[in-house]
C-alpha cells in the first residue's frame, strides 16, 4: 500500500507544477479511497453507546401440589442485568476493535419462575480498550475517567436491578401477594473513546525531518523510512534502554505541518498524543527549506494554537542530517540558531548516529529532573490557609 503512495507522490512532483508543494500532494492523496484505509488501521477517537442489561422480572406463582392445601406463593426473583465494563487490555493499541459496531447492549436478567426459582444474572459485557483511553459522555463532555494503567477497569453503564417474586412480599397479612415487580431498566448513555499514547518523550517535526529515522536508531522500532514526506501515517512507539536498566518510551507523532491545529494534514488528528509527553524532541531538518528557524517557530506555532499547555513542555531541540552538510557550515548554523533562540542546540545525524547518545543522556537527565521535581511537589505538606494556633 505504500508503495502506491510513493508513485502517487512521484507523479505528483513530476507532471503538476515545481510549486506544487507537500501540502497540496497530501490533499490529493486524501481523496484516494486506499489512502483512507491506510490511515485507518489505526484509530484514536470513537463514539459508541453504551447499555446496560435490564433487569429480570420477577414472578407471580402459587405452589400447586396434590394433597398440599393452601401452598403459597413460591415466585422466584428476576436475574439482575448485566454491565459494561471498560477493561484496559496490553494485548492492544488502538481502538480499531471496537469501531466493528456502534452499540454494545449488556445481557439482560433472566425472569423468576415458579418453585422458587430464581431468574439468571446477566453476564458482564467487557470491552477491551488499550492503555491510555480517555472516556467521555458525549452530551456534556465531562471527562469520565482517564485509564492509565494495564487492568484497570470501569463500569460504564449499571444493569438493571432484579424484580423481586412474589414470594419475597408474603406476610402475615399478606399470605397470598398477586403481584411481583418488574426489573429496572439498565443505564444507557453515548461516550467518547479517545486514546492517548502514554510515552514518556515525543518527537516532533515537520514532515521528512527524520523522525522515523531517529526512532528506528534510539530503538529496536522499525517504522516505514522513505525519502518523501508523511512517509509515517499514524503514531509509533519505541522503547529505548538506557543507564542503570532505565527504559524510556519514544512517540514519533508525525503529519506536523501549516494549518496542523486546524484539521490541515494529519496533525490534529495525532497532536493530543503529544499532550502525555514528559519531554518534547523538536527535530530539524538542517539541510531543507524553509530555514531551520522558521521551521521552528511554525511547529512551535501549531502546538501553541492546538493547545497552549504544549508549547510549555521541556523542549530539546535537534538538528538533524548534519551528514549532508560540512562541518563548518553546519556549526555555524547551528551557533546561530541556538543565539536567536537562546536555547541549546543540538546537532546530530540520525543516519549515521552521530550525537545521538549525547542527546539520548539529556533527554533522560531532563526526565529525572522534571520526576524529581513532580514528587518534591507532592511531598510539600498542605496546610489550611489562614489557620491560627
Amino acid at each position: 500500500m505504500n508503495l502506491v503512495v510513493e508513485l502517487v507522490y512521484i507523479l505528483c512532483k513530476n507532471f503538476f507544477p515545481v510549486d506544487y508543494d507537500n501540502t497540496l500532494i497530501l490533499r490529493e492523496l486524501e481523496t484516494l479511497p486506499f489512502f483512507i484505509n491506510t490511515l485507518s488501521m489505526f484509530v484514536d477517537e470513537v463514539t459508541i453507546f453504551v447499555k446496560g442489561g435490564d433487569g429480570g422480572d420477577g414472578c407471580v406463582s402459587f405452589r400447586r401440589e396434590k394433597y398440599i392445601p393452601h401452598g403459597g406463593p413460591d415466585g422466584g426473583d428476576g436475574g439482575k442485568g448485566a454491565d459494561v465494563i471498560l477493561h484496559v487490555s496490553e494485548k492492544i493499541d488502538t481502538l480499531l476493535d471496537i469501531t466493528s459496531k456502534v452499540k454494545f447492549i449488556a445481557e439482560n436478567g433472566g425472569s423468576g419462575r415458579g418453585s422458587n426459582r430464581n431468574g439468571k444474572d446477566g453476564k458482564d459485557l467487557i470491552i477491551n480498550v488499550p492503555k491510555g483511553t480517555l472516556i467521555k459522555d458525549s452530551e456534556t463532555g465531562r471527562v469520565i475517567k482517564d485509564l492509565k494503567k494495564t487492568g484497570e477497569s470501569i463500569r460504564i453503564a449499571r444493569g438493571g436491578k432484579k424484580g423481586r417474586g412474589n414470594a419475597y412480599f408474603k406476610s402475615a397479612t399478606n399470605q397470598t401477594p398477586r403481584f411481583a415487580e418488574e426489573g429496572k431498566k439498565g443505564r444507557e448513555r453515548w461516550i467518547k473513546l479517545e486514546l492517548k499514547l502514554i510515552a514518556d518523550v515525543g518527537i516532533i517535526g515537520l514532515p521528512n525531518a527524520g523522525k522515523s529515522t531517529f526512532l528506528s536508531q534510539v530503538s529496536s522500532a522499525r517504522p516505514k523510512i522513505a525519502s518523501y514526506p508523511f512517509t509515517t501515517l499514524q503514531p509509533q512507539l519505541g522503547i529505548v534502554e538506557i543507564e542503570d536498566f532505565k527504559r524510556l518510551v519514544f512517540a514519533d507523532i508525525p503529519g506536523l505541518m501549516k494549518g496542523a491545529h486546524s484539521g490541515l494534514g494529519l496533525g490534529s488528528t495525532f497532536l493530543r498524543h503529544i499532550e502525555r509527553t514528559k519531554v518534547v524532541i523538536h527535530l530539524i531538518d538542517i539541510s531543507a527549506k524553509p530555514d531551520p528557524l522558521e521551521s521552528y517557530y511554525l511547529i512551535r506555532k501549531e502546538l501553541k494554537l492546538f493547545n497552549p499547555k504544549l508549547s510549555e513542555k521541556p523542549e530539546i531541540i535537534a538538528t538533524n542530517k548534519v551528514d549532508l552538510l560540512d562541518t563548518r557550515i553546519y556549526l555555524n548554523i547551528v551557533k546561530n540558531l541556538a543565539k536567536k533562540l537562546s536555547k541549546p542546540v543540538y546537532p546530530i545525524s540520525a543516519i549515521t548516529g552521530k550525537n545521538v547518545k549525547t542527546l539520548i543522556k539529556r533527554v533522560a537527565n531532563l526526565i529525572d529532573k522534571k520526576t524529581e521535581d513532580e514528587n518534591s511537589c507532592l511531598s510539600l505538606p498542605v496546610g489550611r490557609q489562614g489557620q491560627t494556633r
